[in-house]
Formats: structure tokens, C-alpha cells, sequence
């Protein structure tokens, strides 16, 4: 299928999650990610806040086990700069004080920025993912465009509700791939060399 035809199908499957649904897909991939990765070499950890109108998987859980069992992990959250186009990674923690914006997105009040080249690890929204590691965002580009900046050996891991799809048949030029996608079954490991 097309992207935009995923997109469809995967927002009307996310919209169909009940409240308690979410909630164990959520603490599953929780669970998943923290047994699937050692974050001992990890020194800043980029990850969304979920977009509640969006039903998106539930990152609170992963934020407090992180703050709580990894105390020298620093984390991070995006804020889009809507006039560049630009993911701007701002600090995160439990005193960290958040705001709606005009989106209705949560982001920190303050403006405390760390370089995206400084990334270890960012942790990926999106609809749905292929066996290659291709992802379905929500068509805007923000996190192509900020994939790219992120330094070579910065690890990206989608987060999904679901098992991956064959296959995104049509993946843009500017497309950044995955390295691993966790859903609340199992962890995946993409090879970099297959599919383009």
C-alpha cells in the first residue's frame, strides 16, 4: 500500500483503540523497550509526548522508568519550529513544566535546547512501519528532516502499536529508516542494507 492509503487505515485502526487498550499496548511496549535495550552507553534520549487526540502510545511510562532507574540518562522532547520546518529538542524531566500549544501537543515552557548532533537515541512516533524499516508518519516530514541532522551513530526506534506491514511501496527519497521498531510484541532490528 501507499502511504497516504496506510495513513488512512492505520489513524482509523489507532482511533478504534479504547482507553484500556491503549493503556496495555502502551505499558507493553514499555516493558518491551527496556528489555530490549542496554542504556548504560546512553547519555540523551530524545522522545515524543504523545498527542492524546491522536491516541499515541502512551511515552509517560517509558519517561518515568528512565528518570527513576537511569537517573544519568538526560531526556528530551520535541517542539516543532513551524516557521523553519525544525524539530527543536528541549530538556525534559519530572519538574519540567508543560504547556498546550495552538496543536494542542504539550511541550515544555522553557527553552533550554540541546544539539540535535548530540543525540544517542531517539525514540520515533509513528502509523506503521514495514519489515525494512521504512515508517508512515503523519506526511509533514518533521521527523525525516530531523532523522537526517541526528549523528551517524544515533539509534532510531520506532515505537508502534502494531506488527509491521510487507511493505511501504512507496518510501520518499528523503525517507530516514529505522534501526529498530518496538511494538508490544517484540523488538525489531532492521538490516541497512536492504530496502533502499
Amino acid at each position: 500500500m501507499t502511504k497516504s492509503a496506510l495513513r488512512k487505515v492505520c489513524l482509523a485502526k489507532r482511533r478504534d483503540l479504547s482507553a484500556a487498550d491503549r493503556a496495555r499496548k502502551s505499558r507493553r511496549v514499555s516493558d518491551q523497550f527496556f528489555r530490549s535495550f542496554d542504556l548504560s552507553q546512553i547519555k540523551i534520549l530524545h522522545c515524543f509526548i504523545a498527542i492524546e487526540r491522536f491516541n499515541e502510545i502512551d511515552t509517560t511510562l517509558i519517561f518515568q522508568r528512565l528518570w527513576k532507574d537511569f537517573p544519568d540518562v538526560e531526556t528530551l522532547v520535541p517542539r516543532v519550529n513551524f516557521e523553519t520546518g525544525e524539530i527543536e529538542n528541549l530538556k525534559f524531566t519530572p519538574e519540567t513544566e508543560l504547556f498546550k500549544n495552538v496543536w494542542e501537543i504539550h511541550e515544555p515552557s522553557h527553552d533550554e535546547y540541546i544539539e540535535t548532533s548530540e543525540i544517542d537515541m531517539v525514540l520515533v512516533p509513528l502509523l506503521c512501519f514495514d519489515a525494512v524499516g521504512h515508517r508512515v508518519g503523519y506526511g509533514k516530514g518533521f521527523y525525516d528532516k530531523f532523522l537526517s541532522q541526528c549523528a551517524a551513530n544515533c539509534i532510531k526506534v520506532g515505537l508502534s502499536y502494531f506488527p509491521p506491514i510487507d511493505e511501504v511501496v512507496d518510501p520518499g527519497s528523503h525517507d530516514v529508516k529505522l534501526d529498530f521498531c518496538v511494538d508490544p510484541e517484540k523488538t525489531y532490528l532492521f538490516d541497512k542494507q536492504k530496502g533502499g
